[in-house]
């Protein structure tokens, strides 16, 4: 019986040729897996021979600057070499100088030395920070460079806030407009960050931003204030009446304008949504002693006495019965 001939199979030649052909991918295939498995060795020994360089010699270590080229030219693909560098550039930038000042508090530091001058006049020194602006500049484009290569990692958008943080000391007016940007980016949606060890959501962003503003706030510059009110008011926009960001407001007309009927604003909408809000209690007795307002104080004593923590509920206790006529 003869096979019909629209069912024959294939002929031998070309069974042969398709047989040849799918050996052909597989061994290119595992030799391709075998070349990257090995770039990745490679790699992995690269990172170790830097992690080892660092912790002998620091960030900027002699021999460090040749190991990341090398990297680089094994694999320009690896994140880690992209923070190395980063971090190679932005140590190297940076050089530390003793300055003198008048004030007792420079920059949110206290002195390392308080000396008189000939007049008798007290001088503080502090050890401050200065930076080479084009080591710095490279520092950032790696930085940037990063980002657009793993433009989900949040951590990395944090190093370039850091860095442009500590480069602008008291006048943080890059760092607060970044942030500014990546608050706008993160709540107009539609895309999923990533942060090493953490999932991250409303929660953990808005714990990162007050970070940012607590550093602003402390370095006590007019600059550092208004970064500190600009940041927070742009969270307000997108989280209306957050106890945390408005009580950064009322901190602001408190200290930075000395005004303290806006601030005691600010703190009493905290405190009707978070009665036990220790920190705008806190700061509504300070505002009622600016104010010499006693009736006030006592209000507020009083509720510290209820919710604050316990040494402070005893400090309020007796304050609250001295200005009451009572002894305690």
């Amino acid at each position: 019986m003869h096979l019909c001939k629209d069912i024959y199979p294939l002929p031998v030649i070309a069974m042969t040729r398709i047989r040849t052909y799918i050996l052909m991918l597989a061994l290119c295939a595992g030799i391709a897996g075998a070349r990257a498995y090995a770039q990745e060795n490679r790699a992995e020994r690269f990172a170790e021979r830097y992690n080892l360089l660092v912790s002998k010699l620091g960030a900027d270590g002699v021999g460090i600057e040749t190991l990341l080229n090398a990297w680089a030219a094994e694999d320009s693909t690896d994140l880690r070499l992209y923070t190395a560098r980063f971090s190679y550039y932005f140590a190297k930038s940076q050089a530390d100088s003793v300055v003198s000042r008048h004030e007792r508090k420079y920059l949110g530091m206290s002195p390392i030395l308080q000396l008189k001058d000939s007049t008798g006049t007290d001088v503080y020194y502090f050890q401050e920070r200065f930076y080479d602006d084009s080591l710095f500049s490279i520092a950032i484009k790696t930085a940037d460079k990063a980002i657009r290569m793993w433009p989900e990692r949040l951590d990395l958008r944090l190093l370039k806030a850091d860095a442009l943080s500590a480069y602008e000391k008291g006048s943080p007016d890059m760092t607060s407009a970044y942030l500014e940007s990546l608050a706008d980016e993160y709540f107009s949606g539609g895309k999923q960050w990533t942060y090493p060890g953490d999932t991250v959501d409303d929660a953990f962003f808005k714990g990162i931003i007050q970070q940012y503003c607590a550093s602003f706030f402390s370095l006590g510059t007019r600059n550092s204030y208004e970064a500190f009110r600009q940041l927070a008011e742009t969270m307000l926009g997108y989280l209306p009446d957050d106890p945390t960001f408005m009580s950064d407001i009322g901190s602001y007309l408190l200290i930075a304008r000395s005004d303290y009927k806006g601030a005691l604003k600010c703190y009493n909408k905290v405190l009707k949504t978070s009665p036990e809000d220790y920190t705008a209690i806190k700061n509504c007795i300070i505002v009622a002693r600016h104010m010499k307002n006693v009736r006030m104080e006592k209000k507020y004593l009083a509720m510290m006495a209820e919710y604050g923590p316990e040494t402070e509920k005893k400090a309020a206790a007796v304050r609250l019965g001295l200005l009451s006529g009572k002894k305690k």
